[in-house]
């Protein structure tokens, strides 16, 4: 049996509990996950790393998710990594600005379990 490549993920999320659950529930779920805890890193690592998909929070130290977005969007090597924004943000003008940026999904924190996110993920991969 070969050795198929994990999917690799990276979470950009300045809380660590919320951050320690979701990379527990997609490693359980066959996933190679990254993390970090602020947007100066997390765009560091988007470089480095060119993950298959980034669970990106908005409110972050350093460098906001948005920004983090931005600069993907703009990078010919970065800007077809589909990005599901995950926030506490539930204002409909910083949903139409995330959606604008070009994620392909919006997730407010508090309502979706880190399953239902999981599988807003894999939606997110087959579409790729």
């Amino acid at each position: 049996m070969e050795k198929e490549k994990k999917t690799k993920i990276l979470i950009i999320e300045d809380d660590p509990f919320l951050s320690s659950m979701y990379i527990t529930k997609l490693e359980k779920s066959g996933y190679e996950t990254l993390a970090c805890e602020d947007g100066q890193k997390g765009w560091e690592l988007v470089q480095e790393e060119k993950p298959d998909l980034v669970l990106l929070d908005i409110l972050l130290p350093k460098m906001s998710g948005f920004e983090v977005l931005k600069r993907m969007r703009a990078s010919s090597k970065l800007k077809d990594i589909p990005v599901i924004l995950l926030t506490n943000l539930g204002q409909k003008s910083d949903i139409d600005e995330g959606l604008k940026l070009g994620a392909v999904d919006y997730l407010i924190k508090a309502h979706f379990t880190p399953t239902e996110v999981v599988k807003k993920i894999e939606k997110a991969l087959k579409t790729l």
